[in-house]
């Protein structure tokens, strides 16, 4: 199969470790798992024991519950205004946690830019956190935006209205990559560089950019700690070429270990999904290789997988025109996962 040139310059290439094996077998089981429940085959749908009692993400990035319900339910379900999409993203992403969304749909919805009014998401927020409920996602920290504030979550809704005020959807609609609608947002308090590359990948899946997920890529600490483990020698190559090194080699790998690797309906794996990857073998080698250390002392995995009970269904962004191909159609008010 032809390679996907990257522009990675043939330096001396890093040096693999036996986890590097590991990680193209778990993005081929994994996906494989994603595909079975997408055909709504009867589980279980791995004979692997660590995939099969254990949580982890999805080979894509756009297949994760989190994401499908940004792309499905945020994004492309309301005003397609820029200033409103940008809006609703960054709404959700600043929180992450779904329960968060519906609970201001429902008190305070419809949620839109033009009645965006701080005083009152604070109010019902502050409310929910004192009945004790969780407003933000575990899948990473939020820091507080703005000090000062009394609860984080002040912060990230004064953080929005500045984000608004400075009428940011204009700006991101002007630049001309996705480095730089990423650096654009790291100039804002608290968005750091995981964070920042977070928002711009799901801004990114939005009318707002239409970047190449090939163009930028930025590791975090997860991936990092993968990397690690996959490699005892970097090379001559960085971990930003190191991702880019893998990208373009995902042919190559799946066919040396006679893998099957089920794409997502033609669409590669980018260079979101192999920084993700690289996060969710770290977590995979502290079973399969615990004798191997990556960055960090952690030598479990903590979240039991849980199988949902509801209809498992996909829908991505229409432009990039897979969405034709899925087993199950829906639009985006249809039942979700």
């Amino acid at each position: 199969m032809a390679q996907r040139t990257l522009g990675v310059s043939r330096r001396r290439p890093p040096t693999p470790s036996p986890v590097f094996d590991s990680y193209w077998k778990f993005a081929s089981l994994r996906q494989e798992i994603f595909h079975r429940r997408v055909r709504q085959e009867l589980g279980p749908w791995t004979m692997d024991s660590v995939l099969n009692d254990h949580r982890f993400t999805n080979a894509y990035r756009a297949a994760d519950r989190v994401s499908q319900f940004l792309i499905r339910h945020v994004a492309y379900c309301g005003d397609q205004d820029p200033n409103e999409v940008v809006f609703r993203v960054l709404l959700f992403k600043l929180f992450n946690r779904i329960e968060t969304w519906k609970l201001l749909d429902e008190v305070v919805g419809p949620l839109n830019a033009r009645d965006f009014d701080v005083e009152m998401f604070d109010k019902v927020l502050s409310e929910a956190f004192a009945r004790g409920e969780r407003l933000y996602s575990a899948a990473y920290i939020m820091p507080s935006a703005m000090p000062g504030h009394l609860r984080k979550h002040r912060s990230h809704l004064e953080l929005l209205r500045t984000m608004i005020d400075d009428q940011l959807s204009d700006a991101l609609v002007a630049t001309k990559s996705m480095q730089q609608a990423y650096e654009l947002l790291l100039t804002y308090p608290g968005i750091g560089p995981f964070l920042a590359y977070q928002l711009v990948t799901d801004l990114n899946y939005t009318c707002v950019l239409n970047f190449s997920e090939m163009d930028f890529v930025v590791p975090g600490p997860g991936a990092r700690s993968g990397i690690r483990k996959c490699f005892t020698d970097a090379g001559d190559y960085d971990e930003v070429d190191i991702i880019k090194y893998v990208a373009e080699r995902q042919d190559e790998e799946f066919d040396r270990l006679g893998l099957k690797f089920e794409t997502l309906w033609g669409r590669p794996l980018q260079l979101i999904d192999c920084q993700n990857l690289f996060c969710e073998v770290d977590k995979y080698a502290r079973i399969m290789h615990p004798e191997v250390e990556g960055i960090g002392t952690r030598n479990r995995i903590k979240q039991r997988f849980k199988p949902l009970s509801t209809t498992f269904e996909v829908w991505f962004p229409p432009k990039w025109g897979i969405n034709s191909y899925l087993p199950i159609t829906t639009n985006v008010t249809g039942r979700l996962l």
